[in-house]
Parts: C-alpha cells; structure tokens; sequence
C-alpha cells in the first residue's frame, strides 16, 4: 500500500529510529564485518591530549582490521570521573562486549565493577586502577620504570652537583597510579629515599641522592596540560629561581615548564619527562626537553581490541607479565644526550617508533 507523503514519512522515521535503538553499532566507529561483530568502547581520559588522540586511532585502525564494532568515549578533561562514569553505563546499555579504560580516577571503579558484573570484559590501558583487580587486566607502560629511568639519567648528567629539584605531577585532588608511579620512580632513579611509594611529596626535603645532595623545591600540579606546567612552574621559580631540574609527568607539561623557564631567562636546567610522542621526540632533538620515557599506546589500543575480540569468541584470556600486576607494553627512553650504564635510543630511532606505530 503506498502511504500519502506525511504518513509515509513518519512511518520511514520511526522504522529508522527503531533500527537505530536495536543496533549496538549506532553512534559507533564501526569496523568491517557483519552485525555479528564483537562490540568494544574505548574510554579516555580526553579527547585533546595527542597521547590519547593517537591511542583512539589506533584503537579504530585495529577494530577495522580485526572487524571490531567500536565506540570512543572520554572525560571531558583528565580527571573527569563523572565523563567516563557515564560512558561505562553507555556500553552496558549497548550490551558491548568489553570495555577499554584509561581511568581518570578512583571514582569510576564502582561503574567498572557494575560492567564485570555485567558480563563485560575491562581492560585497563595506560594507568593501571587501583587496586589492579578493579579490571579485568590492564595493558600499560611499566610507570615506575619509565620515572626511574629518566630519574637515572638526570642523576648522571649532574655528575655530583647538588639538585635542587621541582616535581610537577599530575593531580592535587585526587590519587591516580600513573601519578605516584611515576613520580616515585623518578626519585628512585635519582637515587632519593621514598617512604609511602603512593605518596607523592612525603620523601624528605633535603638529604643526598646517587652522586650528590638534593632539595625539592616544590610539588605542584599541572594537570597533564601545557598551561598547568607552565604555571606550576611559575610557582616554582618563585620558590627557588635556582632549580636546575624538573621532572614533569607528561611532556605537554614539560612543554609549559620550558615556556616559563625562557620567560625567567633561567638557564641550565634539565627538563626530563614521559611520554615519547612524535612530538615529544622532535621537543627533545630541540632541546625543550632534555630526556623522555617511551611508551607505546596504539599497541595498548590494539592489544585491548583483538584481547576482547578473541575473549568474545571464546579464546584464552591475556595473562599478565611475570612479577608486576599488568601486562608491560615497554618502554625506551628517548635522548640524544647518553649517560654510561643508562640504556636509551636516540631521537632518530624515537621518532622511527613513537607511540607504536612502527
């Protein structure tokens, strides 16, 4: 029967409407394949930090090679539990296979547990929750390790000259693993005594570190983001114009430390941070960065992706690596500056491989 023009329209809308509400791929990135495909969401702590805007695309060049139906999610900023909270919920309503986190926090670990129960498989990426067993399993960067290793490189290239030191972390509000993890490996490495390893800023003030003596001038926030580092660093400059270190969590803050340290005209000052992006290599070959610890994110995103599918398709689960409580995706760190006993590659084979994609 052909409908007159309105009613027909409204009828056309409505079948679409309903199709669209039984569909688990609506509103998703989805791969290749049929409508059997396994479905998978992928939450980030944003969408603006090119760390994550690369794991999202690599997330989505493997869903489609792997025929994977995938939805990206992410807080509105790092640190924003309550963007991810909802974006769990939205999987479990999609009836998703399984999840891919980075948590912005310990505020969405009673949605990850509301997901388990559901039957959803939760793979941790980058910042293991804690305690571990939140997730399912977490595919990360060993933190610690890649905090100790910029922490032994600083301690060589001072060679014995005393550090006055500025720590610019992650959160002020909140306890995050990727956080302690790294500050405290950097202290490690440098040689300092660390009490609570969870805590940042508990370590003694002054003392000796692994060729000489140290102070921390301060521990300030930055938020992951440029304008945090510089203002942290702003702020501790005016604490002691005469810190000749700073180790940063991610190098978008270091990139704001470097911009106040040339506005102070401070000179000679070791900037160390983590991450290895493409960008973060070419900031250290410049010289805005003086070392970075590489990680390796789109081969957490695909890992995550094909774990899930396999998962979904009755497959053994990932294990993870002896002695630590993740699964380590590696890291390397990047410099063209080498210290004796410290292994790392240069700028050249940093930019050949950062991030994963070679």
């Amino acid at each position: 029967m052909i409908l007159p023009g309105g009613r027909r329209g409204t009828l056309l809308l409505a079948l679409a409407t309903a199709t669209c509400l039984m569909s688990t791929a609506c509103g998703a990135d989805e791969g290749a394949g049929g409508d059997d495909n396994v479905a998978v969401a992928l939450i980030t702590k944003n969408s603006t930090n090119p760390f994550f805007v690369t794991m999202q695309d690599g997330a989505r060049k493997a869903a489609e090679a792997e025929g994977v139906k995938l939805t990206v999610a992410a807080g509105k900023e790092d640190g924003d539990e309550a963007g991810q909270v909802q974006a769990i919920e939205d999987a479990i309503a999609r009836g998703d296979e399984g999840i891919l986190i980075t948590p912005n926090g310990p505020g969405v670990n009673p949605a990850i547990k509301k997901a388990r129960d559901a039957g959803l498989y939760v793979i941790a990426l980058d910042t293991p929750p804690d305690p571990a067993n939140t997730v399912d399993i977490t595919f990360a960067t060993d933190n610690f390790k890649a905090g100790e290793l910029i922490g032994q490189w600083t301690a060589k290239q001072l060679a014995g000259k005393p550090a006055s030191i500025a720590l610019l972390d992650l959160f002020a509000d909140k306890i995050v693993s990727v956080d302690y993890n790294r500050d405290q490996g950097f202290l490690k490495g440098m040689g300092i005594d660390t009490k609570d390893p969870k805590v940042n800023g508990d370590e003694a003030k002054t003392g000796s570190y692994a060729a000489g003596t140290y102070s921390i001038v301060c521990n300030e926030p930055t938020n992951g983001a440029e304008d945090g580092g510089r203002t942290a660093m702003e702020r501790c400059l005016a604490k002691n114009p005469a810190i000749n270190v700073v180790y940063t969590i991610n190098e978008p803050a270091a990139v704001g430390a470097r911009k106040a340290i040339q506005a102070a005209g401070t000179k000679d000052i070791l900037v160390v941070s983590i991450d290895g992006g493409c960008a973060g290599v070419q900031q250290v070959k410049d010289g805005l960065i003086n070392a970075t610890s590489q990680q390796y994110p789109v081969k957490m995103a695909e890992l995550g992706v094909q774990a899930i599918k396999k998962i979904a398709r009755g497959g053994e689960k990932p294990q993870t690596t002896g002695g630590l409580d993740f699964f380590d995706t590696g890291v390397s760190l990047v410099t063209d500056q080498p210290a004796s006993g410290v292994d790392s590659i240069d700028t050249a084979e940093g930019a050949s491989k950062c991030w994963g994609k070679a």
